[in-house]
């Protein structure tokens, strides 16, 4: 048994969780195993993940459950606690490009669509690769401007949430988690010569991971009632570097 996202959503919903786990509870036609794979698992939204907690602490016998994860973080740590990983080892860049470029042709840079959406080709595959260009984009002058303390943080979150605001919060998401990544490096080599000013200097890297932490729970809780632009107004007003 699949789950995946609906066609018309990005996430996997309760409902979705609700009968899967309803048919593992059933015996299987012939006796044998009864499989559930969630693809992507980390795509379910916080209500989903909830239900899928007691099934995977109490699975029916012969009931293997795969959760199939690019970013197994975004996952709950009750999720995570619960399973047992089993790491593969993800295209190279080179070969993720080769791979776009025969299946999807020349029709994109797909390294810039790969840096935006991050090590995920098939994820690539099936994107507006002109749409993620352009959209990617615009984050970055609005993270730049944010970091500069002179985005219209209002204005910028009741935009963002009117349009692609998976695919943004996408984006911020893979910034971010290069930020961090560059200072993990600095801190092992701190000799390294750097280049040009690093424009987020004043952020330190705890508060990276928190605005991460911050942007991965946005993006499981869009079929949440939430008020999404006064997130998004949070979070880049803490990009903004501190008043004097």
């Amino acid at each position: 048994m699949w789950v995946r996202p609906l066609d018309d959503s990005r996430q996997i919903r309760i409902e979705q969780v609700r009968e899967l786990t309803s048919e593992l509870a059933l015996t299987s036609h012939q006796g044998r195993y009864k499989v559930g794979v969630l693809a992507p698992a980390d795509s379910m939204n916080r209500f989903a993940a909830n239900a899928m907690l007691k099934t995977l602490e109490e699975p029916t016998a012969q009931t293997l459950l795969i959760l199939v994860a690019t970013q197994p973080s975004r996952l709950p740590p009750t999720i995570l606690s619960r399973c047992q990983r089993v790491r593969v080892q993800p295209p190279s860049r080179e070969e993720a490009v080769d791979w776009l470029l025969a299946t999807c042709g020349a029709k994109a840079d797909w390294n810039v669509v790969l840096d935006a959406l991050g090590e995920a080709p098939m994820l690539a595959a099936e994107s507006d690769p002109q749409v993620v260009e352009e959209v990617a984009e615009g984050v970055r002058h609005t993270l730049d401007e944010a970091l500069a303390g002179t985005v219209d943080a209002v204005a910028t979150a009741e935009r963002w949430v009117r349009s692609e605001l998976p695919l943004r919060l996408r984006c911020v998401e893979m910034w971010l988690a290069e930020q961090i990544r560059q200072r993990a490096l600095r801190r092992e080599n701190p000799v390294q010569e750097v280049g040009a000013a690093d424009p987020a200097s004043h952020l330190h890297i705890q508060a990276l991971f928190q605005l991460l932490e911050r942007v991965r729970e946005m993006t499981i809780s869009l079929d949440a009632p939430l008020n999404r632009g006064l997130a998004l107004e949070g979070l880049l007003r803490r990009l903004a570097p501190a008043k004097k």
